[in-house]
């Protein structure tokens, strides 16, 4: 090798260079998911042209001139109106929402026992944040004492009657603790009786197979404000004299046994998306029926039906507001029952309860949303394209 061709021979490698600003950052974000195609472009210049238009006036009402405190519906009306805000104006009442703040979360619960509730609300988020949490050690313990043990401390603390706590009626029950606890026992309930309704519906045994399909489309051909009123107001006329269940006990199940029905469809649908070869495959290893529907068959049809699991229980958790109709008054309803204050009464009264009403039910909808999302990217592992 001549002298000539040594020197054509690098002797170090090349830096890194850093890749083109159309290829990195907030650049190559907009360009590949914003302006991609010609309509894109278009979609994208429209949604912000819309958003000029829409964002403005919200926020102004929302923040800018909204009323924050005050004593009464004096801060939220105009001068016209009786109020001190002076003619023209319009924003929003959150003096309202912060006087009923306390009413809104606990309805007419005791104010000296409110101490029970939130010791309930402590108990569960500690119970049911580690329970979520994939890596969290423990998950069988945690388990057995979340949907098992919690429940009947629960009931004790929020009722009471024993060990000096004084008696609370569920009649004086409201708010968001209504909605959540409907809303817990409907999900704790519901999935389990959902998926042995759902294997009974596959069953080759006619007389369970017949049972669960009669119940399953009785219950899903009629609405659950028929659910509700038929267990509030026609299930005593059936029971002996004498023999009556609280009204609170009644509407839980109805909503449990209403939302069964619909999930029983939802692991129907995951136990017929399984192969065959599942099947064969678990009865060549000599496993029993339980055994390959607990080890093989239920953990991959529940992992392929979270979505509509999830879309179930966000449907339960809104369903709940539906209690109104048999007396009983979940968030919603309590703000909505609080319109009829005199000393509340103006124009931005109602709207600004609403909207609080709504944000609280997207926060916990949109919870149950971006969980769910994060647990399909986490079991999908044999489904991948």
């Amino acid at each position: 090798m001549t002298d000539t061709n040594i020197s054509f021979v690098r002797q170090e490698m090349l830096q890194g260079q850093t890749p083109p600003l159309g290829e990195r950052g907030i650049v190559r974000w907009v360009r590949i998911n914003l302006l991609a195609t010609p309509i894109d472009a278009v979609l994208t210049i429209l949604a912000l042209l819309a958003l000029a238009w829409f964002l403005p006036p919200l926020i102004n009402w929302l923040f800018i001139q909204a009323s924050w405190v005050g004593p009464d519906r004096s801060v939220c009306a105009t001068v016209a109106q009786g109020g001190l805000q002076p003619d023209g104006w319009s924003g929003a009442c959150w003096a309202f929402v912060n006087a009923k703040f306390s009413q809104f979360m606990y309805g007419p619960y005791p104010i000296d026992q409110l101490w029970r509730v939130n010791l309930v609300g402590i108990m569960f988020v500690a119970l049911l944040v580690p329970l979520l949490m994939p890596k969290a050690p423990y998950k069988i313990p945690n388990a057995i004492v979340f949907f098992f043990v919690f429940p009947i401390i629960a009931f004790f603390l929020l009722v009471g009657g024993w060990f000096g706590l004084p008696y609370v009626e569920t009649s004086v029950w409201g708010g968001l603790l209504v909605t959540l606890v409907i809303s817990f026992v409907g999900i704790s309930v519901s999935l389990p009786l959902g998926i042995a309704l759902a294997l009974g519906r596959r069953s080759k045994m006619p007389v369970i197979k017949m049972l669960c399909v009669i119940f399953i489309e009785m219950v899903r051909g009629i609405p659950l404000v028929t659910v509700l009123f038929m267990a509030s107001y026609m299930l005593p006329l059936f029971l002996p004299p004498g023999v009556s269940f609280d009204k609170f006990l009644r509407a839980l199940i109805g909503v449990a046994l209403f939302a069964s029905a619909y999930m029983a469809e939802v692991v129907r649908g995951g136990l017929q998306a399984i192969p065959k070869g599942q099947y064969e495959g678990a009865d060549s290893l000599g496993l029993g029926y339980w055994q390959k529907t607990g080890l093989i068959i239920l953990p991959q049809a529940l992992k392929l039906v979270i979505p509509g699991i999830v879309n179930t229980f966000i449907g339960l958790f809104k369903d709940t507001s539906l209690v109104s109709i048999i007396s009983m008054f979940d968030l919603l309803g309590t703000v909505r029952q609080h319109f009829n204050d005199p000393n509340w009464a103006s124009p931005q009264t109602p709207i600004s309860g609403l909207v609080f009403a709504g944000f609280i039910f997207w926060i916990f909808c949109f919870g149950m949303s971006r969980y769910s999302i994060f647990m399909e990217n986490r079991l999908d592992t044999g489904h991948k394209r």
